[in-house]
Parts: C-alpha cells; sequence; structure tokens
C-alpha cells in the first residue's frame, strides 16, 4: 500500500450535517431545556397540582381524600363569591380605562419630545422599580383620613376629607389608582418602544398632506401599534383580574368585602379558613375565565395578521 492510499485511508469522515448543527447551537439547546425545565417546574406542575387540589380535601397533614365538586360547592356557597368576582370585573374595567389608554397617551407625549427624553422615561419607570408592598404602604398613608396627603391637599383648598379606602364608594377606585401608578411605567416602555419602529416617513408624508396631531394619531399610530395594543390589551385584562397585592395590604377585602377580588378570597379560603381545596377550586375558576379572554384575543390577533 502507497503512502498516499494509507493517508487517504485514514482520513477522518466528516461529520453529518446534523452533528454539526447539534454542535453549533449546543450553547443555545442548553439554555433552552434549563428554561423548558423552569417552566414545567414553576408554571406547569402548579397548574396540575392545583387543578388535583381542586377535587381534593386536605390539610396538608394527612393524607388528601377525594371529594368531587364539594369544593366547588363550598366556593359558590361563600357569601363573598358573587362581590368578589363583581370587584374583580368592576376593578378590571376601571383599571383598564386608566392603565391602558394613559401608558399609551405618555408613550405618544416622550415619543414626540425632543428634551429630557431619558429624564422623563426614567420619572415614568420609577415605580415599577420600588417594591410592590412599599408602593402599597406608600399610598396607605397617603390616603390615611387624619394625616394622610391627600386629604391634606384638600384641606389646603378648603375642601372636606374623604375616607377613601374606609369608604364603600371609594376603595375600589383608590385600589385602582394605586395598580395604575404601580404598572404604568412598564406600560409606557413597551408602546414607547412600538412607536418608535414606526417608520418617520409616515408622518412627515401626513404632515405635508396638512394632517394635525389628531389625525396622525388616529391613522398612522394607531393601525401601525395595533397589534400591541391587542397584546397588552391582554396581559393587562389577565394581571388586572389577578389583583391580590393592593387589596390585601391596603384594604384587607373591606369595607364590607367593598374590595374582595377573587385573587384576595383564594388567599383567604386557603390561608385563614384552611380550606386549600376550596381556594384551589376558585383558582380553576379563574384560570377558566382567564382562559376565555386569552382565546378571544388570539382569534382577534389571527386576524389581524391574515
Amino acid at each position: 500500500m502507497s503512502i498516499a492510499t494509507a493517508g487517504t485511508a485514514r482520513r477522518p469522515r466528516p461529520p453529518s450535517p446534523l452533528r454539526r448543527a447539534l454542535r453549533r447551537n449546543l450553547t443555545a439547546y442548553g439554555f433552552m431545556v434549563g428554561a423548558l425545565f423552569c417552566f414545567v417546574l414553576f408554571s406547569w406542575y402548579p397548574i396540575v397540582q392545583e387543578f388535583i387540589l381542586s377535587f381534593q380535601k386536605t390539610d396538608l397533614v394527612n393524607e388528601p381524600e377525594w371529594v368531587g365538586l364539594e369544593n366547588f360547592r363550598t366556593a359558590f356557597a361563600d357569601p363573598a363569591f358573587g362581590p368578589a368576582w363583581l370587584n374583580t370585573l368592576t376593578f378590571t374595567v376601571l383599571a383598564l380605562l386608566l392603565g391602558y389608554g394613559l401608558p399609551f397617551a405618555v408613550a405618544i407625549l416622550l415619543n414626540e419630545l425632543r428634551h429630557c427624553r431619558a429624564y422623563l422615561r426614567f420619572v415614568v419607570y420609577l415605580p415599577v422599580m420600588l417594591p410592590p408592598a412599599v408602593a402599597v404602604l406608600l399610598f396607605r398613608w397617603f390616603y390615611d383620613p387624619d394625616v394622610g396627603l391627600f386629604n391634606q391637599i384638600l384641606g389646603f383648598f378648603s375642601l372636606p376629607g374623604l375616607n377613601w379606602i374606609y369608604s364603600t364608594d371609594t376603595a375600589l377606585i383608590c385600589l385602582v389608582l394605586v395598580s395604575t401608578w404601580m404598572n404604568m411605567g412598564s406600560a409606557t416602555l413597551i408602546y414607547l418602544a412600538a412607536l418608535q419602529n414606526i417608520s418617520p416617513d409616515l408622518y412627515e408624508a401626513a404632515e405635508l398632506d396638512g394632517a394635525g396631531v389628531w389625525k396622525r394619531i388616529r391613522h398612522i399610530t394607531i393601525p401601525q401599534t395595533k397589534l400591541i395594543l391587542l397584546l397588552m390589551l391582554m396581559l393587562q385584562i389577565v394581571a388586572t383580574m389577578q389583583v391580590f397585592i393592593e387589596p390585601y395590604l391596603l384594604t384587607g377585602g373591606g369595607p364590607e368585602n367593598a374590595t374582595a377580588t377573587v385573587a384576595f378570597l383564594m388567599f383567604q379560603q386557603a390561608f385563614t379558613y384552611s380550606n386549600y381545596g376550596a381556594g384551589g377550586a376558585l383558582g380553576m375558576m379563574l384560570m377558566v375565565v382567564l382562559l376565555a379572554f386569552a382565546a378571544v384575543q388570539l382569534r382577534l390577533t389571527r386576524e389581524e395578521k391574515s
């Protein structure tokens, strides 16, 4: 055998395209596996466990006992069940009226500014960086009927003070204001990023045609950001219908269950009454409602893309 032939025989076979692709993307697949593991462990596993728990009676000490739909009947029989759902829906509607349109308007304003844009973005996003408990307790002082900031402002203008979170007429509105202030920064920056992706040529052409500010917003800004508007609508519905921190820390569900929400009732059933099954049943009901909203949003998004 010649030297050339021996060298040719010992030449390694080139790796297959699949092996080259796996080797090239090994790091990406590693990150993907880690993300999937965390998603399954911290998202899907609790959902499955909650589904099982909603059909069981357990005190977390003894063996669980299957009770069928008894937990759902217990949740329905709770006198606070109806008011909690009504408060949740009312809170969602009010929070959307403020927390959906206001961040979009602020984003449009920031996008039009030429000076201090970075500073104003920081100011708008600052409440998001505060821990939610700190923000809620700050507003609890604002709402204090004796020494609170809001009643001091009213007194400065010789106006009578309000009971704010201690009145059934204003307590839910107070929660909406807190939630809007806490979460507006994130939505504003998302809208601002979407606005900056719109081609400036569209606005220049509209200005040459004599279109004013409102016409440019109506015919350019809103159509160009319609998909992100639909997505944010869905995300805000999901977030507001799961509101818990505000009623728990600010009002404790009161006064007279005026601010008790479904998520607050879940916590109360599980950790106040030690009825974990009824809390799980309420969680499953809320998940079904949110899945219905998600299905509608996906349908609308699919229609927009097509």
